[in-house]
């Protein structure tokens, strides 16, 4: 493997073209009215370290994305950055919806931290303010200056869940002059944006600045029943204040506000194919593998002793099996509404600068989410199958399409006290840290269609689909208040459960320069959390009823009161080589907190995870900043690496997701190369690329299926059952699990060229960016893949027209968003294509409900037009 990952770091020194990847210099205009020139290539200021300083000289591997970036790409929301133009960062949705993001950084990915009492395994945070959900995240953005993206653990300056990295998002701050820029567009799918903001002139030591954003996009995919909403459709508006209040002579409090409501649909889930792996009853045992089995119906992990039984059933009539292009129109129509996502906080930032020595800071912030999520995106593409008979009748019609509908509301509060400066030849970051949060959950997953068999002659013919009554119920009486006015109200829960968060932390960075070009810098965070949480019910069963003790009891119910404790250390040896070139060591270390999974009925829970990480890297500019590149390589070892084990569960009143969480044993090995190049060979001309190699590995992991009577003597065993649950089989076998949404090569190239016009009164502007991606996991309990990728957007822009001597400036421009329409799936479900465990006296698989594999394909070609006025 050494000699391959050789290989491919040579091919990344010798790519011709960003670094990072779309970066743009910081003191450089941050839109299109960037002037062409020939001074070479800009620098970059970044805030990784807690303090301002020049990207080139700062050991940490960087990518930012600039506002130029952002508009050049047409990025409108996070989920944006999914197209691999950062190709160590990776952005997908959690299933299809787009309320809830996965968000992963070298291998950090984790597949559900959208669960209450999970977390998620790379920080996002908002000018300093972390976010303890990734719902919600997936909002409108608010004039962002830039987007860093930092790689690798941050354990000691950002805190847990940062093993991956941290993505950090700037937004642009009051200046206390008068200007601002009011911008809209109109693309395909009925799509239009609109946007705005002002910097309003000081009023005495007060400046004051207005963003407000709207962004609207039809569906994708037409949903054929009457009155639902399509599929892939949004339409986020929102709305931010800042006051910046110059207190004195180096006191500065920044205050601000925002508010944003999302509404949108998921992406269309398709049947990709039917039966790939031949699927059957029979009486052979089957064998054990680690792994799915290309053309063969092996479940990973298991040993079906007691053979396969059930019938893979017929298609109904009217599904379209389609896994070359994404449909454009449902196959069967299905009940939709679209999901609300509401975020909001306040922030207060006080900055206290006593000189060099010493800045005092202090970071204060809350923050809520609101999400109430619709989800059917599947129909007849998932379980419940329907055995198509005559007696699907228009009286008792075949129940399917397993509708999510879901709730979470989320709270946090988090104090932050930094000390920040430096004394001779050492600088130096404190800090002491407080965060609370507190989440509740609520889920159901009714069936809202029913098939109804057309019988001629005794034989079925066809069929017709009708909407089935669903959450018209009452839920139980001690529940009534907790659901009343949600989502959910009415329906049977699947699961419901409340999740208190607190976490405490000090740390300290010191970096000792002993000489202009030698650098030490050591550090450490000692973080102690605390995790309380509870069910409130399951499979509509309410916990808190002493009714139901002894049900609790059987299944090992279990309520999460945990406390972690970590010190996470750093230590980084940084050498100038020259003023142009600069290398680095690193050792950090990061963990991810434990929690429990709201998925499961005993709430099981599950440990933290640890990650080391042994990094190198070299920055340098050359030929007279001519060329900027950017090489690292890593070794990360992660230990209680979480991986989950799901299931659908067919039951009376639907399907419920049953979701394990495991910590793997051993060590999972994560290695890495990074190579970000830019060359600037004359004015007005940029060339860029990126490329990123991941290697991972998960130690296969024992996987216990347990099974119980599901009453006296039933199923007849000897001994005789004599109590419902009672353990009567258990089968231990291996299965291999994998880390998702983490390419083995992933690259991105662009080119900007500028040209001046109109005797310079404006500049023509060209932007072409191509971003490829190696097919990937979507499920860390399959081998199977997605399709790989390759997405190429552009923009022409006429930018910087002068239109009065106020300074009035107009920029217009044509774009596209994957160019050459490139349909590939992203999100690839195996798990229907398979059969399914019935563990009792032998562990026994069923394919009666195995249909194919299913999955979402990426957003096709969009385009459009826009304009910018800039005053």
């Amino acid at each position: 493997m050494i000699s391959h990952v050789s290989r491919l770091a040579l091919a990344a020194c010798i790519m011709s073209a960003a670094a990072p990847a779309f970066a743009q210099a910081a003191d450089a205009p941050q839109d299109d009215t960037a002037v062409a020139d020939d001074s070479g290539i800009q620098d970059i200021i970044v805030t990784a370290t807690r303090r301002e300083t020049n990207l080139q000289k700062t050991p940490v591997s960087i990518s930012v994305v600039s506002a130029a970036a952002i508009q050049d790409r047409k990025v409108q929301s996070l989920l944006d950055l999914g197209d691999g133009s950062v190709p160590s960062l990776r952005v997908a949705t959690f299933e299809a919806r787009q309320s809830a993001l996965t968000i992963g950084i070298r291998g950090i990915v984790p597949l559900d931290a959208n669960q209450p009492a999970r977390e998620q395994g790379v920080g996002v945070y908002i000018d300093g303010v972390y976010l303890g959900r990734q719902h919600g995240i997936n909002t409108a953005l608010f004039d962002i200056e830039r987007i860093e993206v930092l790689k690798g653990p941050q354990g000691t300056l950002f805190g847990r869940n940062t093993e991956g990295g941290a993505l950090s998002l700037v937004t642009r701050a009051p200046s206390g002059e008068f200007g601002g820029s009011i911008n809209g567009g109109i693309g395909n799918l009925g799509a239009y944006n609109l946007g705005a903001n002002l910097d309003l002139p000081a009023i005495g030591p007060f400046s004051i600045k207005l963003d407000g954003v709207l962004s609207h996009q039809d569906a994708v995919t037409k949903n054929t029943f009457p009155g639902a909403y399509g599929m892939g459709y949004f339409d986020r508006k929102g709305g931010r204040i800042a006051v910046r209040w110059d207190v004195a002579p180096g006191i500065t409090n920044d205050f601000a506000a925002d508010r944003s409501i999302d509404h949108n649909t998921p992406f269309y889930t398709q049947l990709l194919n039917y039966n790939p792996n031949s699927c059957a009853a029979t009486t052979t045992a089957q064998p054990a593998a680690q792994d799915v089995i290309p053309g063969q119906c092996v479940l990973p992990g298991t040993n079906f002793t007691g053979g396969l039984t059930g019938t893979v059933r017929a298609l109904l009539p009217g599904v379209v099996v389609n896994g070359d292009t994404v449909a454009r129109v449902t196959d069967i129509g299905r009940p939709q509404e679209r999901s609300t996502d509401k975020v909001y906080g306040y922030s207060n930032t006080f900055k206290w600068n006593f000189g060099p020595e010493l800045e005092l800071r202090s970071i204060t912030a809350w923050r809520g989410v609101d999400v109430k999520q619709f989800d059917n995106i599947a129909a007849a593409a998932r379980p419940p199958v329907v055995n198509l008979t005559a007696s699907c009748t228009a009286a008792a019609p075949c129940a399917f399409s397993r509708y999510s509908i879901a709730d979470l509301k989320q709270r946090q509060f988090s104090q932050e006290i930094q000390a920040v400066g430096s004394i001779g030849q050492f600088d130096y970051v404190g800090g002491l840290y407080y965060f609370i949060e507190n989440v509740s959950d609520t889920a159901a997953t009714p069936n809202t269609l029913g098939a109804v068999a057309t019988v001629t002659g005794g034989v079925v013919t066809g069929a017709t689909y009708v909407p089935i009554p669903f959450c018209t119920g009452t839920n139980p009486a001690s529940l009534a208040s907790y659901f009343t006015g949600n989502a959910v109200a009415g329906c049977n829960i699947d699961r419901a459960s409340v999740v208190r968060s607190r976490s405490y932390a000090a740390y300290g960075q010191v970096t000792w320069n002993p000489t202009d070009r030698l650098h030490v810098t050591l550090g450490g965070r000692y973080t102690k959390d605390k995790k309380e949480g509870r069910l409130v019910a399951s499979r509509n069963l309410d916990y808190a009823d002493p009714v139901n003790a002894a049900a609790l009891t059987r299944i090992g119910y279990t309520p999460l009161e945990e406390t972690w404790n970590r010190f996470n250390p750093l230590a980084i040896v940084a050498y100038d080589f020259s003023p142009e070139v600069h290398g680095y060591v690193k050792y950090a270390t990061g963990y991810r907190a434990g929690g429990a999974s709201s998925r499961t009925s005993n709430y099981q829970a599950f440990d933290p995870e640890d990650v080391k990480s042994y990094e190198a890297g070299i920055k340098a500019d050359l030929f007279d900043r001519r060329v900027r590149f950017n090489l690292a390589g890593y070794i990360m070892d992660r230990k209680g690496s979480q991986v989950d084990l799901s299931t659908i569960q067919p039951t009376a009143t639907g399907n419920f997701n049953n979701l394990v969480t495991l910590n793997a044993p051993g060590t999972t090995k994560i290695r890495g190369i990074e190579a970000d190049v830019t060359i600037k060979p004359a004015a007005g001309l940029t060339l860029n690329a990126s490329y990123a190699y991941t290697y991972t590995d998960v130690p296969a992991v024992p996987i216990t299926y347990v099974g119980r009577c599901t009453g006296v003597n039933s199923p007849v065993v000897t001994p005789p059952c004599t109590a419902p649950g009672q353990i009567i089989n258990q089968t231990t076998g291996f299965q291999k699990f994998y880390i998702v949404y983490t390419p083995r090569n992933a690259a991105s190239a662009s080119i900007d060229y500028e040209l001046p016009i109109l005797n310079e009164a404006a500049s023509l502007r060209f932007h072409l960016d191509g971003n490829y991606s190696q097919a990937t996991q979507s499920f860390d309990q399959f081998a199977t893949k997605n399709d790989s990728s390759f997405l190429v957007n552009g923009r022409i822009s006429i930018a910087d027209i002068k239109l009065s001597g106020g300074g009035q400036k107009l920029t217009v421009g044509i774009w596209a968003r994957n160019l050459f329409d490139n349909q590939y799936v992203y999100r690839r479900d195996p798990s229907n294509s398979l059969a399914q465990v019935q563990a009792t006296t032998a562990l026994v698989g069923t394919v009666g409900n195995t249909i194919g594999d299913y999955g979402n394909f990426a957003m096709p070609r969009t385009f459009g037009a826009d304009a910018v006025l800039r005053f």
